[in-house]
């Protein structure tokens, strides 16, 4: 069993966390007590553990899931809530006076008064694992908790687990929605840890979410519940190979290795197929192009970017469902011969599949598409550009100084962040370049005759001209080496 253990930092974190346990729950067959209530144990509950742990009482499973945040109403709310039963009460981690929107709050006073509690819970529940595969930690970028605590709780895994996978789940700030005036401050510095200390970074941010759930699901006004479901269902998505039998198998390790060519460019963005209206469901045929055709749409995205503006680095489908893999080898076949020129030429056969035999609940077949693209780039631009705004002017700085946080960081987080922007360019650029270079090499190889060739006369030549020969006819120097 490769068991992954889950973190919800601050309300963000929290709030989506909800929505992924509800979906999970639903998948293996159990109730809002974790008590299995399904009809297929055999598949629902072979690899539950990966999720969940047996309990004492018979039949029910609780999540391997730790919740945090500074402030206590939060916590509250999940207690008295329809899962309250579901979670480990002291996996609740909660402080008392909030992190205010404030970053240095999160990572230096109130988080690290905080931090030694959380790492505690941690251990215990790394230490009832099998085998650890990993931790994901679900958060947002723009408040105080989820940004600074977040961050920090990172930064205590790595030391703690090296070897262990670190993915995050990031909600960024967004230019159209924006919950707080320093988010910029908050991202910015967030990125500064995410870039050193996560393996996967999933990259989400709430105006791409309002987008699918307006123009593809057709929600005239959209909560929250709403665009954590759609999260929810591409975070069930990426584990489902662990969690259930398939053709092709793949987890959070498989995954990394396959779509992180270098280590800084971790950096994702994820889609799930099929989002459909409730009333077009009827009128709509599942295939496997359908499914890949709406995984590549850029209105599909879970983050405001348009790929066809960059150039993908590497991708990987997950499919669900009876689904035959010589139909999914040949769809993403045409896929990467139709839009050759969005792929990097220099990462022959991009796209990595997954297949797995179960599908989601209420649907025959679906499929999560993860792509690395060199567009979230304008992502990372375009909050650099919000933060340089306030940072010339020193506005709002003074809230982050009076925490014991120096200039310095700022300008640190700011030039680390400016730096990713460039090797994503560069990477972008790469392909053009060395196809030329290659070319030039490969005529020039052409020309030039073999190195054995070249070689074996200048040596012969070289041994007649310039060893004298003594009068026995011999060399001299060979009686020396006789002797």
């Amino acid at each position: 069993m490769r068991e992954l253990v889950t973190f919800a930092v601050g309300q963000a974190g929290n709030q989506i966390a909800q929505s992924f346990w509800q979906t999970i729950l639903a998948e293996h067959g159990l109730n809002n007590d974790g008590q299995y209530v399904g009809s297929e144990p055999d598949t629902q509950l072979s690899k539950i553990g990966v999720f969940f742990e047996p309990s004492g009482q018979e039949g029910k499973y609780v999540p391997r899931s730790v919740n945090v945040d500074l402030e206590p109403g939060t916590l509250d709310t999940i207690k008295s809530g329809p899962c309250g039963n579901l979670f480990r009460p002291d996996n609740f981690v909660a402080g008392s006076t909030g992190a205010g929107n404030n970053f240095s709050k999160g990572f230096y006073t109130e988080g690290a008064e905080l931090i030694d509690s959380i790492m505690d819970v941690a251990r215990k529940e790394a230490e009832k694992t099998d085998m650890l595969q990993g931790f994901q930690l679900l958060h947002s970028l723009g408040g105080g908790t989820g940004s600074g605590l977040g961050t920090n709780l990172l930064t205590k895994l790595r030391e703690e687990f090296p070897d262990r996978m670190l993915a995050t789940w990031s909600v960024l700030p967004s230019p159209k929605v924006s919950d707080t005036v320093v988010e910029p401050y908050n991202a910015t510095l967030s990125f500064h840890q995410l870039v050193e200390n996560a393996d996967l970074s999933f990259c989400l941010d709430n105006e791409a979410l309002y987008d699918i759930c307006q123009r593809t699901l057709r929600t005239k006004e959209p909560k929250h519940t709403d665009l954590n479901n759609i999260i929810s269902y591409a975070m069930s998505g990426c584990s489902t190979t662990l969690r259930f039998p398939g053709q092709l198998n793949s987890d959070l390790r498989k995954l990394g290795v396959n779509m992180v060519p270098f280590p800084r460019l971790h950096f994702f963005t994820a889609g799930f197929a099929p989002l459909v209206a409730p009333g077009a469901r009827v009128y709509q045929q599942l295939s496997v192009s359908e499914l890949t055709q709406q995984g590549f749409d850029p209105k599909n995205l879970m983050a405001a970017i348009d790929p066809r503006l960059g150039k993908y680095l590497t991708v990987s489908a997950i499919f669900r469902g009876k689904i035959s893999s010589r139909d999914v080898e040949q769809e993403m076949q045409n896929v990467q011969t139709k839009h050759s020129s969005s792929f990097v030429q220099w990462v022959p056969n991009c796209i990595s599949t997954s297949l797995c035999d179960v599908p989601p609940p209420g649907l025959r077949m679906s499929a999560t598409f993860i792509a690395n693209t060199t567009s979230i780039k304008d992502l990372f631009r375009r909050t650099h550009d919000q933060y340089t705004l306030m940072f010339r002017r020193k506005a709002f700085l003074h809230w982050y100084l009076e925490e014991g946080m120096s200039e310095m960081e700022f300008t640190e987080a700011e030039s680390n962040l400016l730096d990713l922007v460039a090797e994503y360019e560069q990477y972008e650029q790469a392909g053009l370049e060395d196809d030329e270079e290659y070319l030039v090499e490969e005529e020039y190889i052409e020309e030039q005759p073999s190195v054995l060739q070249a070689q074996q006369p200048v040596q012969e030549s070289y041994y007649e001209e310039e060893i004298p020969q003594d009068s026995q006819g011999g060399y001299e120097g060979e009686s020396i080496l006789a002797e």
